[in-house]
């Protein structure tokens, strides 16, 4: 029996459960009827993920590119065939099943990815390889931004985390920071002063690196021309693109920047109930379904993207803390095991699973409590939805798999 499961990562299937089960809990405190619909979720996806272990770890490089292809056709026909929910057209409807299939379009392209990068033909510092990977990343954040699913684009950025841990310069990941940075700040600076200060920084730079620089091979003017002439397109198109934007989203970024209580009827509404739940919480808690937020379903679907504030009111930061370390603790397990991969697709895998599981993290709590735009977007594991759950399990059991089939691998 012990050689059966040798090459298993105990620790990470443990803190996969614990997190389930976890969440299970609070979701059956919000909702007893999902929480049960949950736990059945929960053993259809051990079921699925077991079973991927009969599965040779060839298996997944081989049939990549069908896996991708299949993911992008499904994601184009929930825009044909799909049913709209909180203002996105993203979910297949089949009676009383849902599905959304930007989960499964979270996986094939992580394996569309990593056989990419495990290939022959690869180099990261070749310009051509480096631009087919960018359009596999980029297709379905196309397709996704038609639906549109903001929160869903923002978790498929994270696979340039593992193309940086392949060799991808560093300094791709400052200029997107800084053109996401400068879209927001155009929206409430006039766009004459963003232009007038980009013009002078140039100016700046140019003085503070003439000297340095070698005009024909390190420094390429064009290209700071260009990095200008579209900070300028950006800052210009941005207060149009926020104008244009549907009301609710408009009024999710207010609210980072106004405050929930200006919007408390619509778009602050969750937020402004979602801290009161979590301050009210203190040190320890009110203790298992004693939250008085919770119970009086002041939030709204707080089953699903809210969860979050049940644990801060029934669990306080006690609890709060525990999750949070529960979650940095598999993360970072996840990137330990995915270093010490000896193929490229296995590391590839690995670096993709954790980077989407701490995105969604990231990008969950902080909206919950106020840091980040109400975006809609599940906490791994323990928001309820079955959906997301089987999506997340299958990535982690094909990675447990490819894990197992390292181990016990001969090279």
């Amino acid at each position: 029996m012990n050689k059966i499961f040798r090459g298993v990562d105990g620790l990470m299937l443990f803190l996969y459960l614990l997190i389930a089960l976890f969440g299970i809990a609070n979701i059956y405190s919000v909702d007893s009827s999902s929480g049960t619909k949950q736990f059945i979720w929960l053993l259809i996806s051990l079921t699925v993920g077991v079973s991927t272990f009969l599965v040779r770890p060839k298996f997944f490089e081989n049939f990549a590119g069908l896996f991708y292809l299949l993911g992008l056709c499904l994601l184009t026909g929930v825009l044909f065939f799909g049913s709209y929910v909180n203002g996105a057209k993203a979910w297949y409807r089949f009676g009383g099943f849902s599905l959304q299939p930007v989960e499964l379009a979270k996986i094939s392209t992580a394996l569309m990815l990593a056989n990419y990068i495990d290939s022959p033909n690869f180099n990261i510092k070749n310009n051509q390889s480096l631009g087919i990977a960018f359009l596999i990343i980029f297709i379905p954040i196309i397709l996704i931004l038609l639906q549109p699913d903001v929160g869903s684009i923002l978790v498929f950025v994270s696979y340039f985390i593992a193309l940086y841990r392949e060799g991808m310069k560093g300094w791709l990941f400052i200029i997107g920071f800084y053109f996401s940075i400068l879209f927001l700040t155009s929206i409430w600076v006039p766009s004459w002063i963003v232009i007038l200060a980009l013009t002078l920084l140039l100016f700046i730079l140019l003085f503070l690196l003439r000297k340095k620089i070698k005009w024909n091979q390190q420094f390429n003017i064009l290209f700071i021309f260009v990095f200008v002439i579209v900070s300028s397109i950006i800052s210009i198109s941005s207060p149009f693109i926020f104008k244009n934007l549907p009301k609710h989203q408009k009024e999710r970024i207010l609210v980072l920047y106004e405050g929930e209580r200006k919007y408390r009827d619509t778009a602050g509404y969750n937020l402004l109930y979602s801290k009161t739940a979590i301050g009210s919480g203190g040190f320890w808690g009110k203790g298992y379904k004693q939250g008085s937020v919770t119970a009086g379903k002041f939030v709204p679907e707080q089953q699903t993207d809210y969860i979050f504030c049940t644990v801060g009111e029934e669990w306080g930061f006690v609890g709060c803390t525990v999750l949070i370390g529960l979650y940095t603790c598999l993360i970072a397990r996840i990137y330990y095991l995915a270093e010490t991969q000896k193929s490229a697709f296995s590391r590839v895998m690995g670096y993709s699973l954790a980077s989407v599981l701490f995105m969604h993290f990231l990008i969950n709590i902080g909206m919950v409590i106020g840091l980040f735009p109400t975006v809609g977007i599940p906490l791994p594991f323990f928001s309820y939805g079955g959906s997301s759950l089987l999506g997340f399990s299958l990535f982690i059991f094909i990675f447990l798999r490819l894990n197992y089939s390292d181990k016990n691998s001969l090279i």
